[in-house]
């Protein structure tokens, strides 16, 4: 049984991700903040298993909430709330410590199923997934550098201008790369190439 804290500041995205965990058996209890700086007043008094925090927030950003929070409790859990936006700040929190990610419209199944590797993780006493190497994905040297420039944050014409490559070449790359990290969108990949050490 885990504990849960969600971090949001859209009330819509709160009460969509709770009714989410409430159909989870494994979590027995579901908190929820407004904002980084609410998460870290009410961390140490409802000390949860695991937080599930926005990656952009007004004010206190989610990468900062994150490092702070990792300050005051390096044993708790965070799992990045994403709308595959800011691809290259889900890889920051990645690299810091963060276990992963989770797109805000999850299904309780995909939810589920990171709760159930965290908890597995912990009682293990693995490391956790951001921490491993994962086995080379096989990306050519022009999938690297396409990928590279995502976690840059440029768009696909501007990595097209420094690669000397037409925007639609780059297209396909990104579609290559996606297909081999097995993901979806631009911030997953760079994540995932973190997770890797694809990317540094």
């Amino acid at each position: 049984m885990v504990t849960v804290m969600v971090c949001d500041d859209s009330p819509t995205v709160r009460a969509a991700v709770r009714r989410c965990l409430g159909a989870i058996p494994e979590v027995s209890g579901v908190g929820t903040a407004a904002s980084g700086e609410e998460l870290l007043a009410r961390h140490p008094v409802e000390q949860p298993d695991v937080v599930l925090l926005d990656v952009q927030m007004p004010g206190m950003g989610g990468v900062e909430a994150l490092r702070r929070l990792l300050d005051l409790d390096r044993k708790v859990t965070v799992v990045m709330l994403t709308s595959g936006e800011a691809p290259a700040q889900v890889a920051e929190a990645v690299g810091m410590g963060a276990y992963g990610y989770l797109a805000k419209d999850a299904s309780p199944q995909e939810v589920a199923a990171v709760l159930v590797a965290v908890t597995e993780d912990e009682s293990s006493g693995q490391p956790l997934p951001q921490q491993r190497r994962a086995a080379d994905p096989g990306l050519t040297e022009r999938e690297q550098q396409v990928l590279r420039g995502m976690s840059e944050g440029l768009s696909n014409a501007q990595i097209g201008k420094e690669l000397f490559l037409s925007e639609d070449t780059v297209k396909t790359h990104a579609r290559r790369l996606f297909r081999k990290l097995e993901v979806c969108d631009r911030g997953h990949a760079v994540a995932e190439g973190f997770r890797r050490g694809l990317i540094s």
